[in-house]
Parts: structure tokens; sequence; C-alpha cells
């Protein structure tokens, strides 16, 4: 069977993808040809290349195989991602808002952060690397404009507070977010579910309107997606 690409039926630059065997996996249009970030794979259809998009690797990857309805996230967007790692999902990110968009990568270790510089930000145009702690946005307010969306993955308690202070020095009016909850990351006593309704509480108490709740479940354990407008 051949391979074949195809657009995702609700978001723009997301693709399915079919492979020799039949299985679809999601994929993203490849904005550094030739290069791989975490060894996914990558593949040429029609002139263009793509990356295959590991759910078990990326909590929105994942979210989006668990019936996620909205990704705020479009091109020529500006975009703050909060604990972006060694660059996994935010360089997904980064070929979704494409050469007109951005995408700032607040990381925290220093390890992850030279893997991000080394293997995504140095083949990337869109993406400006920031080693900074995210509980503290006024430190690095100088270097990020105002975004349209925040994206926050981060490993520490209070998660949806860190996401909200972040919310009110750089999104926009009407701006989204996307919270990946780490439910032990928070409070391992909880039950998950607990938790993500308290840190939800907490965004609403904040000026943040639900508009989803996904569990990640296979892909993740005790992982929820929360989607929101800023009202």
């Amino acid at each position: 069977m051949a391979i074949s690409v195809e657009p995702h039926q609700s978001f723009r630059e997301i693709f399915w993808m079919t492979l020799e065997d039949g299985s679809k996996r999601l994929a993203t249009k490849n904005l550094a040809p030739g290069h791989a970030v975490y060894g996914e794979r990558l593949v040429r259809f029609r002139g263009i290349e793509y990356r295959v998009w590991d759910a078990f690797r990326s909590k929105l990857a994942a979210a989006i195989l668990k019936g996620l309805e909205t990704v705020p996230i479009q091109p020529a967007h500006k975009v703050l991602y909060l604990g972006a790692a060694s660059g996994t999902t935010a360089s997904h990110v980064s070929d979704i808002v494409g050469e007109r968009g951005y995408v700032y990568c607040v990381e925290f270790a220093a390890r992850s952060m030279r893997d991000l510089v080394n293997n995504v930000c140095a083949f990337r145009v869109n993406m400006a690397p920031i080693l900074a702690d995210a509980r503290l946005p006024e430190r690095y307010a100088a270097l990020v404009e105002k975004v349209d969306d925040i994206y926050c993955d981060i490993a520490q308690p209070e998660q949806a507070r860190v996401l909200a202070d972040n919310a009110d020095m750089f999104l926009i009016d009407r701006g989204w977010i996307m919270l990946a909850v780490k439910a032990q990351s928070i409070d391992v006593t909880k039950k998950p579910s607990d938790v993500y309704r308290e840190e939800m509480s907490t965004l609403k108490n904040r000026g943040f309107k639900i508009e989803q709740v996904v569990q990640l479940e296979p892909y993740d354990r005790a992982h929820a997606m929360i989607v929101a407008e800023k009202t």
C-alpha cells in the first residue's frame, strides 16, 4: 500500500498520514527538511517532507487523537510555550505556525535547553529558546511580545496559576491557552479527576472560559489537556 497524506478535517497544518500497512498517523509539514527532532519518521509525499507525530511522545498529539475539538494554535500565530523541554511538541507547534509565526520556548532545565537549542532551534527560523523559570514571567518579559496562544506543560505544582500569571503578561485579549495537567506533579494523594477540577477552577477564577477537557490515557497516565479562552 502506498503512503498518502491528507489534511486533518478540523485543524490547519495538521495532517493524517496513511502508512504502508494502512495505519493512520498524525503528521506535520517539516519546517526544517532533513532534520528529525526525536527520532520521528520523515516522509516525502508529492515533494513535501512530513514528520510523523508520535502521540506517545507528545501530549498535544495525544489530545487530538483523544477527541480534542479545538486546537487554537494556527498558522502565523505567536505562541508562548512553557516547559518546552527538548522540543518534541514545540517543534510540531513550530511546523504548524510556520515561517510567519513564532514560538517562544521557555525551559528551566539547562540540559533540556541545550538539546532544544542544538537539535531544534538551530534549524528553525521561528523558535526562540529562553532559559528561565515559568513561575517568574517578569524575568523574561523583555524577550516575549504579545502572543495569540499559550501552551503549558510544566512538571510542578500550581500549573494553572503559573499559566494564568503568564497570560496576564503576554496573552492577547480573547487569546487561548492549552494546559497539559500533570496530576501527580500537583498532588499525588488526590484523584487525578479532583486535580483537574481544581486546575479548571483556578483558570475560571482568573478569567478563562473552559472549552474542553480531554484525558490523555493511554498515551499519558494521569494527564489531561485543558483548552480555554481568555474572556
